[in-house]
């Protein structure tokens, strides 16, 4: 028998299965509140981003519902679920290699830019503070602006890695997320971080367009991390069960918004 390669586990993937299989098992039944975000990550000894990770890949394949000041609840299992394999990456380790990789690049953009490139960001910068976040239209504003960056350095190989970087975001998963926690105003802080970048690279200042790079983006994994907000709380243990009745979502707020 011919050998296959072993592809390691994501961690987030790795929490996903063992919560899906307690699901599976009846320890969490339907309409049933799983253990807070705060909780799990401290029964299974790893970090809250992580746990959130996979509550959200839980949340695409149609397993639990987040409902924001509530909880997190069991549904239906539907009858073609989609697997938490969806996801390559997740979001913050995508926003990791981001930081690294375009803090870089945008050191470097800063001693090679030319006027036309910064009058390309402007033109960015100005179409972006005019359109209300979030939407499609300033993901692709957004998009433009790191590709312009990258472009300054005319090395194809490395546009077409932002670009791809970038493009990991547009995914049921990552939107998923997002949902949660971009608003209006984290896209007009990202605004504000965007023009902190192309001031640094108009002043031929790399040390501070690296920085300003590694804020904007270390600032977005932040926005992913804040809490989903829950209220009620859970009892003491390690993965206790937990079967209060999920709220109507007619009468409940669910949601939204951040990048």
């Amino acid at each position: 028998m011919p050998l296959t390669a072993i592809t390691p586990r994501r961690l987030y993937r790795q929490i996903a299965d063992q919560l899906r299989q307690l699901i599976d098992d009846g320890e969490y039944p339907v309409g049933g509140r799983l253990p807070s975000e705060r909780e799990l990550a401290e029964a299974l000894g790893v970090s809250r981003p992580s746990v959130r990770e996979a509550l959200i890949a839980l949340e695409v394949e149609g397993r639990i519902r987040i409902v924001v000041g509530s909880g997190i609840y069991v549904t239906e299992r539907p009858p073609q679920p989609v697997g938490a394999e969806t996801a390559a990456e997740g979001p913050f380790e995508l926003l990791k290699a981001r930081e690294i990789v375009e803090g870089a690049i945008a050191a470097e953009a800063a001693t090679l830019a030319r006027p036309e490139d910064i009058a390309a960001l402007d033109d960015v910068l100005a179409r972006m503070a005019g359109s209300e976040g979030p939407n499609s239209a300033l993901i692709g504003l957004d998009r433009e602006f790191h590709i312009v960056i990258a472009g300054m350095l005319g090395n194809a190989v490395l546009t077409e890695m932002v670009g791809h970087l970038f493009d990991q975001r547009i995914n049921p998963y990552f939107a998923q997320l997002a949902g949660y926690f971009e608003s209006p105003e984290t896209w007009r802080q990202a605004v504000a971080e965007h023009r902190a970048v192309r001031d640094a690279i108009a002043a031929r200042d790399g040390a501070a367009a690296r920085a300003a790079m590694r804020t904007h983006l270390g600032n977005s994994q932040e926005r992913f991390s804040r809490s989903f907000g829950e209220t009620i709380p859970q009892p003491a243990g390690a993965l206790p069960h937990a079967g209060s009745p999920a709220p109507n979502p007619r009468t409940t707020r669910t949601r939204r918004k951040h990048a």
